[in-house]
C-alpha cells in the first residue's frame, strides 16, 4: 500500500510540475506576442510619422511637379546678345561674367543672369506690372545668397517665373507655396553646373558687358 501511496504522490506532483511549467510557457507565450505587439506598433508608428512629416514637408514647399526641365551643358561663354529659346532663359550660351545676385528693380541683362544660373542661383522674374505688395512677397521669400528678382521686359508665360539651371516652374501669385519649395530645391542644388562658384565679383546691369 505504501508503494502505491508513494507512486500516486509522486505522480501527483508531476502533473503538478507539468502544469506549472506548461502555466510559465502560456505566460511567456503572452509576454512575447505582448512585446513584439508593442515593436510592431513602434515600427508603424515611427513609420507612419516619417509617411506624415514627408507629406506636410511636401505640402509646406507646395508640388513640384509642375517644374519644367531641359538639357543645357555649362561653361559655353560668348560675346553679346543671345537668342535664347526660353524667355527667360534657363540655360545655354552666356556672357563670361556673371551677374551679382540680390534683387533689382530694373531688368538685368540675360547673358550675365545664365551665368548667375550656371553658380547655383535660383533667378526669379516676374512682369513689370506686378503689384508693389507681391514684389515684396518675392523679396522676403529670398535666402541672402544665390538668389536674383528682378522685373522681366520679354515675354513670359506667367506673371511671375522662377527660373534655375536647366530648370523652370511659372506660377500665378506670388502667394504660391511652390515658390519656396522651388528655392529650396534648386538654390545651388545638385543641377548647378559649376557648384561653388562665386555669386558676387560680378557685374550690375550699370556694369554689363553686354552690348
Amino acid at each position: 500500500m505504501s508503494s502505491k501511496k508513494s507512486m500516486s504522490a509522486r505522480d501527483a506532483k508531476l502533473a503538478e510540475a507539468r502544469k506549472k511549467a506548461q502555466s510559465a510557457e502560456r505566460r511567456r507565450s503572452l509576454l512575447l506576442a505582448g512585446a513584439a505587439a508593442v515593436v510592431i506598433a513602434l515600427i508603424g508608428g515611427a513609420v507612419g510619422y516619417a509617411i506624415i512629416s514627408e507629406r506636410d514637408e511636401r505640402q509646406a514647399a507646395g508640388d513640384l511637379s509642375g517644374v519644367k526641365t531641359f538639357d543645357y551643358k555649362g561653361g559655353n561663354h560668348v560675346d553679346g546678345k543671345v537668342d535664347y529659346k526660353e524667355s527667360p532663359p534657363v540655360g545655354g550660351e552666356h556672357n563670361a561674367v556673371w551677374l551679382n545676385c540680390g534683387t533689382y528693380d530694373t531688368p538685368v541683362p540675360d547673358e550675365h543672369a545664365v551665368h548667375s544660373l550656371e553658380h547655383g542661383a535660383v533667378w526669379i522674374t516676374y512682369e513689370p506690372g506686378l503689384p508693389e505688395a507681391d514684389v515684396k512677397k518675392l523679396d522676403d521669400a529670398l535666402p541672402d545668397t544665390y538668389t536674383v528678382l528682378s522685373p522681366y521686359e520679354g515675354k513670359m508665360p506667367s506673371p511671375i517665373v522662377l527660373s534655375a539651371w536647366g530648370h523652370q516652374l511659372t506660377v500665378d501669385s506670388a502667394d504660391d507655396p511652390r515658390i519656396k519649395g522651388f528655392i529650396k530645391e534648386y538654390r545651388e542644388g545638385k543641377q548647378t553646373p559649376e557648384p561653388g562658384a562665386a555669386c558676387t565679383g560680378g557685374v550690375t546691369p550699370e556694369t554689363s558687358l553686354v552690348k
